[in-house]
């Protein structure tokens, strides 16, 4: 260790300072001259010679890019789609306050399915809404009871085997009780008046002076329940055979169809164009629309930044991405964020929903004062293979047809509230009996509400077993009987595979029906869906495609839905939506049985 310097004269040593008191510091600070940081913040280049060498070195002086954007002038065409076309019906006028998800999955409400009245909770709700509007006028009010008696809720008799459905389940058959000559059937008045007729045909001591003012409030009972839940003026889009929707719509002479729309949500990759001639009326010409915009650089998270000693966000890791050699989708996004990144540019275009809009011109002004006139990237033949294109439709039919570059934003909300489901149905696939069945897992009772399809089949089957009590076997019996084909429950309906017409190969799925085990009827489907042609005609065929039940299955819901449209309207409508199934699954049917007779009993399913 070295020693300390001998000091021979302290206070001339000190007088000069040449020995320091203080040898450790905790803080640097610096002392500003100036409170201007204009010139710090300029980073001037004090050697433009060895930064231009050093710009050669890296290779910016192989740029392909040119000068950026500055101003971008497009013109585009946009026009309003005005006509609609459910499945193959006849076209009309697209309804101008609803959203497309309601124009296109709209149905009918189903009043009556055959001899079952059904839906009693809108008919009760007619009723009252009709009652309350007598009650609100002091010189019509004492026409109530005569509404009632003159539309009554007619009460089941639980003795008849047709009104088995109205009195085999507990809370139906309470609640027709507790209505049944006290409410009126508003359905019947509504139905009338919407036909032409007045609203006090049919009903007794109707003074003359009074006639115009029931009209008149026939007329709002109409309109009310008209405006409450919407239906289809004419057919309707849901396509039985393909269990799916089928629609249209045109404007400014362009015709674009959704083939396969599932129901739900609807966007614009449902459609595709359609080169058939349009759908009628009087379409107006698109408007033309010119803009000049300031284009604006591409900003996503993980981008390259432009500056060296940038920190970039750590959060998105390209380089953690490890696609395949034949994972197109992912090299193609790996090289727009790593090499081209920094090349896009994006420009703003308002429009409103319900526009279908083609652009038919862009010029772009760089820095350099050029003016580039830019060609949609997707133009030339719709079947070329090397075509790419983004957010583009394609174009129904074969053949060499121009490719179209429009845009398509349909007016729909994004998101509507659906009820619980008044009808499931599941079409399943059986490979051990080789069949197609569609199990009703949920059914509408006759009061609207939607209750298991499992309990709904034994009630009615306990029902007409206590009308038609079975008769036993009379002795003497062998020990086993022969049985030719088991039963399965009632809610299963069958569907067997047939040729289609004129085909030798292709098939199609048949709707069958399985023998009651009271007394070998065939037993008919209870939902809406399965239903299709039998209230019209008894023996009614009904087919399905064979390819819309695949191995995972199908599944079909029929639910109401509701959302707010334009200036916060509320609209409501029944709509059936499919879905995807939950795999195969098996009936237990078995063919040429044995039956140990001494052991056999009745059993229900």
């Amino acid at each position: 260790m070295l020693e300390p310097p001998r000091i021979e004269n302290l206070r001339e040593a000190l007088a000069r300072r040449d020995h320091p008191v203080v040898g450790l510091w905790n803080r640097l600070e610096v002392r500003p001259r100036a409170t201007d940081f204009d010139r710090a913040l300029r980073a001037e280049v004090r050697d433009a010679l060895w930064m231009l060498t050093r710009q050669w070195q890296l290779g910016e002086f192989r740029g392909s890019d040119a000068g950026s954007p500055v101003t971008a002038t497009y013109a585009l065409a946009a026009a309003t789609p005005d006509r609609f076309r459910p499945g193959e019906s006849a076209p009309e006028d697209l309804p101008a306050g609803l959203p497309l998800e309601a124009a296109a999955e709209r149905q009918a409400l189903p009043f009556a399915f055959g001899t079952d009245r059904i839906s009693f909770d809108l008919r009760l709700a007619l009723g009252r809404r009709w009652l309350k509007l007598l009650g609100k006028s002091s010189s019509l009010r004492q026409y109530r009871p005569a509404y009632v008696k003159r539309f009554p809720i007619a009460l089941p008799d639980p003795k008849a085997d047709a009104d088995t459905p109205r009195v085999a389940h507990p809370e139906v058959w309470s609640a027709l009780q507790a209505v049944a000559g006290r409410r009126m059937d508003g359905y019947e008045l509504y139905r009338r008046v919407k036909d032409g007729h007045h609203a006090y045909d049919g009903v007794e001591d109707v003074h003359h002076n009074h006639r115009q003012k029931l009209d008149e409030l026939g007329a709002r009972l109409v309109a009310w329940f008209d405006e409450l839940i919407e239906q289809p003026a004419g057919g309707a889009a849901w396509d039985p055979r393909r269990l799916e929707h089928h629609f249209s719509v045109s404007g400014g002479g362009k015709v674009l169809t959704a083939p396969e729309y599932p129901g739900g949500e609807l966007d614009w990759h449902a459609f595709s164009i359609d080169p058939g001639g349009p759908l009628g009326g009087t379409s107006a010409a698109p408007a033309r629309i010119n803009r000049t915009v300031f284009p604006a650089p591409v900003r996503f998270s993980g981008m390259p930044l432009p500056r060296w000693w940038a920190i970039e966000d750590g959060r998105t890791n390209f380089a953690a991405v490890r696609p395949d050699s034949t994972d197109l989708a992912r090299l193609i996004m790996l090289e727009f964020a790593l090499v081209y990144g920094n090349d896009w540019f994006h420009l703003p275009c308002d429009l409103p929903a319900g526009t279908m809009a083609s652009i038919l011109g862009l010029a772009v002004t760089d820095v350099f004062g050029q003016r580039l006139w830019v060609t949609p990237a997707g133009a030339g033949d719709d079947q070329d293979w090397q075509r790419w294109s983004m957010f583009t439709l394609d174009t129904i039919g074969s053949g060499s047809v121009p490719a179209d570059t429009g845009l398509f934003l349909p007016p729909t909300v994004p998101k509507a509230a659906s009820g619980p489901p008044l009808e499931e149905v599941t079409l399943i696939r059986d490979e051990n009996a080789n069949m197609v069945w569609g199990i009703e897992r949920t059914v509408r009772l006759p009061t609207g509400q939607g209750r298991s399809g499992s309990e709904v089949a034994a009630e009615i089957l306990a029902h007409r077993l206590r009308l038609f009590p079975p008769v036993p076997p009379t002795d003497p019996r062998a020990p086993i009987a022969y049985q030719a084909m088991n039963s399965v429950p009632e809610y299963w309906v069958p569907f067997i595979a047939v040729h289609e017409p004129g085909e030798n190969r292709r098939i199609r799925l048949r709707r069958a029906a399985m023998p009651s085990v009271v007394d070998a009827r065939p037993v008919r489907p209870r939902t809406g869906l399965l239903r299709e042609g039998l209230d019209s005609t008894p023996q009614a065929a009904y087919f399905v495609h064979e390819e819309e039940v695949p191995q995972t299955g199908t599944r079909l819901t029929v639910a109401y839905n509701r959302t707010r449209w334009r200036g916060g309207r509320v609209v409501v409508w029944l709509s059936a939506q499919r879905g995807t199934g939950r795999g195969e699954g098996s009936s237990g049917l078995a063919f040429d049985l044995l039956v140990d007779t001494a052991t056999d009993r009745p059993s229900i399913p």
